[in-house]
């Protein structure tokens, strides 16, 4: 590109310079232990390849143990934060985490609404530790205004199927086809199912449509809880979708990311361990000693893959 007949002054067309990664905007909570929220989604999305402009749609109150209680951002306020950066830079895809209340979503769901064509990757949390009756208001809200702009609905078997099919009673659990059929039924194209369990001490972690499953990969589950593996899983897709990969490819490459974050994880306090984004850049052990270390990290809610 030439610059020598451009005034100082004059600023530069974001869309003259593709040479940087491609920029993904993560709507999200601040969470002050650094294990998910926006710091999460910022060291994910940064060793992922991709840029992140992050939006804080709610401050939380919480250790590596548990979440205490949680504190919104006005509505206005996060339509501002994310409209004055997407006047100035273009993105490639979005990831969509805690919303911080039902008026919170319904910001975020007005501003993606702008934006038909840029892939939405939603992570659903687990939020048993909210008020019953914000809770509810918050989930109805997400199911009338983010489900239906949402490429790929990342969570827990569990959470999900508490969330999609909150009346199921069936002896046995729900199929991710039939979580990805409810999910349509909202407008969400593919559901990314977490921790599906299988005997033998096995999860299998399922990317489906209502037409059946797409691919998966399966993993082992062991004792250590992990917290912040849910955040990492969407927020490496996230990245790989806007760095132009296909889906099924997308979804293989995060998986495999987040095996090795967990392979690497740590415990920075005395709760739960957190998932290492940048194990890469860490000195091998000598000896060997940091792959059989790895071979023995686990997470009971988002357990390590199996190689």
């Amino acid at each position: 590109m030439t610059t020598e007949s451009a005034p100082l002054e004059t600023p530069q067309d974001p869309a003259q310079d593709l040479t940087g990664p491609p920029c993904v905007m993560t709507f999200n909570a601040n969470d002050p232990s650094g294990a998910g929220g926006t710091g999460g989604d910022v060291a994910t999305l940064c060793a992922m390849g991709a840029h992140p402009l992050p939006v804080v749609t709610a401050v939380l109150i919480r250790d590596t143990a548990e979440v205490f209680d949680h504190h919104t951002i006005d509505d206005d306020a996060i339509v501002e934060q994310a409209r004055s950066i997407l006047e100035d830079a273009a993105i490639s895809a979005w990831k969509v985490g805690f919303l911080g209340s039902a008026e919170g979503v319904s910001a975020v769901a007005e501003v993606l609404s702008d934006y038909p064509d840029v892939p939405l990757v939603t992570h659903l949390p687990n939020l048993s530790w909210m008020d019953e009756a914000a809770h509810e208001a918050y989930h109805e809200a997400f199911r009338e205004l983010i489900l239906p702009q949402t490429e790929v609905l990342v969570g827990n078997h569990k959470t999900l199927t508490d969330f999609l099919l909150p009346e199921w009673d069936a002896d046995r659990p729900a199929s991710p086809r039939e979580l990805a059929m409810a999910a349509a039924d909202h407008g969400t194209r593919f559901v990314l199912v977490t921790g599906v369990q299988l005997p033998d001490h096995y999860v299998d972690n399922v990317l489906a449509s209502p037409e059946g499953a797409i691919t998966g990969e399966k993993f082992e589950r062991f004792d250590t809880t992990f917290i912040g593996a849910g955040e990492t899983l969407s927020a490496a897709l996230a990245a790989m979708l806007a760095n132009g990969a296909e889906l099924h490819i997308a979804v293989s490459e995060a998986l495999a990311f987040l095996d090795q974050t967990l392979d690497a994880g740590f415990r920075p306090g005395m709760g739960s361990v957190v998932p290492d984004r940048f194990f890469w850049a860490q000195p091998p052990e000598e000896g060997g000693e940091a792959q059989e270390g790895a071979d023995d990290a686990e997470t009971s809610q988002d357990p390590r893959h199996v190689h």
